[in-house]
Parts: C-alpha cells; sequence; structure tokens
C-alpha cells in the first residue's frame, strides 16, 4: 500500500485513469483531473488497507445529505450529542432540575422522556426549545437556525 501511494506524485493521467477504473470498476468523471484521480485512487487504497467510516458515521453523512437535499440552501448543523449518564443542571425560578441524558432518550423526576423540549414544558408550563432551554444552544444560534 506505502508503495504505490508513494507512486501516485509521478504517475501519469494515463495510468492513473486506468487504476482508477480497476479501483471503481467505471470510468473516471471527465472533469477528474490528474489531483483528483489521485486523490480518490489513494482515499481508496487507504480504505481498503485500514477500513473504511465506522457505520454511525456514515449514517450521520446519509442525514445530512438528505437535510442538505431537503433545504439546499439551509445551514446544515451537526447535532450535539451528549453522552448517556451525562447530567444537565438548569435552576428556574429558584428550584434546580437535573436531567440525565440516557442511551434513548431523557429521565427527569423518575420519568422518561423523549425530548428535552418536553421536559422544558414540564419545568416552565410553556414551549420552550429544549436544547436552548438546559443551555446547549445560544440564543444568536437558535435565531440564525431559524433565519431570523
Amino acid at each position: 500500500m506505502e508503495a504505490e501511494l508513494a507512486q501516485l506524485p509521478t504517475t501519469s493521467i494515463a495510468e492513473l485513469r486506468t487504476r482508477y477504473r480497476e479501483l471503481f470498476r467505471s470510468e473516471p468523471p471527465k472533469a477528474f483531473g490528474p489531483d483528483l484521480l489521485r486523490r480518490s485512487i489513494a482515499h481508496t487504497i487507504q480504505e481498503k488497507a485500514y477500513g473504511g467510516l465506522p457505520s454511525n458515521v456514515r449514517r450521520l453523512l446519509g442525514q445530512m445529505v438528505k437535510a442538505a437535499l431537503a433545504k439546499p440552501k439551509g445551514r446544515l448543523e451537526l447535532t450535539q450529542r451528549i453522552k448517556p449518564g451525562s447530567e444537565l443542571v438548569r435552576t428556574w425560578n429558584g428550584k434546580t432540575y437535573r436531567v440525565t441524558v440516557l442511551l434513548e432518550g431523557f429521565s427527569h423526576a423518575g420519568k422518561t422522556f423523549t425530548s428535552l423540549s418536553e421536559i422544558a414544558f414540564v419545568i416552565t408550563g410553556t414551549k420552550w426549545n429544549g436544547p436552548r432551554f438546559f443551555g446547549l444552544r445560544s440564543l444568536a444560534r437558535q435565531e440564525a437556525s431559524n433565519g431570523k
């Protein structure tokens, strides 16, 4: 693998196209010049040697593609991931509330909820963006994602 990668910078365009066909079993895109051919080939060689992306990363990328297709001019944001077992603490009207992050949802006051927004509603009696209520999202970021 390392020897093949070391040869790529001096490989001719014709040889790169041939190697691309061998690896991908298709014609290289016409728009691919030598640089993109080398990068594509190098990536595939390394992927075969070391393995590809983990399934959770592939799944996240798939979700991002769907979001981008649904809102082509929209802003893509990675969802903030909080590890199970983490505790979120929020003081509201002088009382402190604790929420534990679970593998599938959130625990508050002995009950399991599917979203932080549900818990924010239980605490305040009004609709809130749950991540914002618990300080995971700033007001400026929230307004930007809402197009304000």
